[in-house]
């Protein structure tokens, strides 16, 4: 008999949970899918056009295991005009293959053995496994619909033990489409700064807030040496596919950070870094774009939701994702989702798929058209009103 092949660290490991709603709405041609986390716009076309040139022109080589300096000095002025701080391109700036590997080696750069990340929940899937497979312990921050979904500091302080090394911070988040404005990231950073913590800090939608400016933590007095700012391209600039990102920190954290990503990955897709160049400095306008449309699509949902009976929803005021309460009907999120399913044809995310605090909700994508939302919410709203009269 052969010896199980597996570790257990990755047997102890759920697939994720969105996943399974892909594969199932893949064999339903007619269905509509509201759980896509991507942007339903095509690539600005003047960055597939850099891409395209690039290729031509044969840049197809590795590059430096960092990125290349004309990108990280792209970043860097990109970042100083957006959230306000400098970075080093040369010593504070790492590019990664998308936002998720920023997350991967940051963790795995960071943390030893039994070391406790804070992690609040509902937030992105990777983070918890990411972090077991950093062998560090994931600590849950059960985040409340009461509060918008934010981090509040009574929270934090009291998910802190003498074993926790850093905090993640998820905003704006994904799936409750939450901000943290200054005012309410500046307790967290006395907290973090009185427990000598490091922030994760995910900010891979910085450009999606309809409220009021993206704010980061990293700009707030005293916060820039102890927190790791991660961004990306994927959803600002609709580039999922291209896979690309970047993390920014101080220089000992970075060099450690490379150190992990050039004997897993070794760099960015040359051609792609080339593209990204092209995206930071002629796109500004594609991206608004994208933006307002957004919000177009995310207050006419909201509306049409809250109209329902039996479910209701905040306002999100960051993301593309809108996160719907359907405690009231008495059934799971997986329950009510493959209802859903089954009966209207519409494809949500069940909340338990984000961490064992999104049971009772739904995460809704609004990345599709404006037309393709409105038939979905009129089959939400039939298929509700039904299952409420059974």
């Amino acid at each position: 008999m052969m010896r199980n092949p597996l570790s257990k660290k990755i047997t102890g490991i759920e697939p994720s949970g969105i996943r399974k709603f892909f594969d199932l709405v893949s064999e339903m041609p007619d269905a509509i899918s509201l759980g896509v986390g991507e942007p339903d716009f095509d690539t600005p076309w003047r960055i597939r056009e850099e891409g395209i040139y690039t290729l031509e022109q044969g840049k197809t080589f590795y590059t430096s295991n960092a990125g290349l300096k004309d990108l990280k000095i792209e970043i860097s002025k990109y970042l100083e005009r957006k959230i306000h701080v400098e970075y080093d391109p040369d010593h504070e700036i790492m590019v990664t293959v998308g936002g998720s590997e920023g997350i991967d080696v940051a963790l795995r750069a960071m943390l030893d053995p039994g070391d406790e990340v804070l992690i609040p929940q509902p937030s992105y899937v990777s983070y918890l496994p990411c972090t077991i497979l950093a062998d560090g312990n994931p600590v849950v921050i059960p985040l409340q619909e009461k509060n918008e979904f934010k981090l509040t500091a009574e929270e934090l302080e009291a998910a802190i033990t003498p074993k926790t090394k850093m905090l993640v911070m998820p905003f704006p988040n994904n799936p409750t489409g939450s901000i943290m404005t200054k005012e309410d990231l500046e307790p967290i950073a006395e907290v973090v700064k009185r427990h000598d913590l490091y922030v994760l800090s995910d900010e891979i939608y910085s450009e999606l807030t309809y409220k009021t400016e993206h704010v980061s933590i990293a700009s707030l007095p005293g916060m820039k040496e102890r927190t790791i700012t991660l961004g990306g391209f994927s959803k600002a600039y609709s580039m999922t596919g291209w896979r690309l990102g970047y993390l920014c920190a101080p220089v000992e954290i970075i060099q450690a950070c490379v150190r992990v990503h050039q004997y897993t990955v070794t760099c960015a897709s040359s051609f792609v870094q080339e593209a990204a160049i092209t995206a930071l400095t002629d796109c500004a306008d594609d991206v608004e774009a994208m933006r307002k449309e957004y919000q177009r699509r995310k207050d006419y949902v909201v509306k049409a939701l809250n109209e329902i009976d039996g479910i209701s929803c905040n306002n999100p005021h960051g993301a593309f994702y809108i996160f719907v309460n359907i405690k009231s009907l008495g059934m799971t999120s997986m329950e009510v989702a493959e209802y859903l399913l089954d009966n209207a044809k519409i494809a949500l995310v069940p909340g338990s798929a984000f961490g064992s605090e999104g049971e009772g909700y739904l995460r809704i994508s609004y990345a599709c058209s404006y037309e393709d939302l409105q038939e979905a919410c009129a089959r939400i709203k039939k298929a509700v009103e039904e299952l409420k009269n059974k």
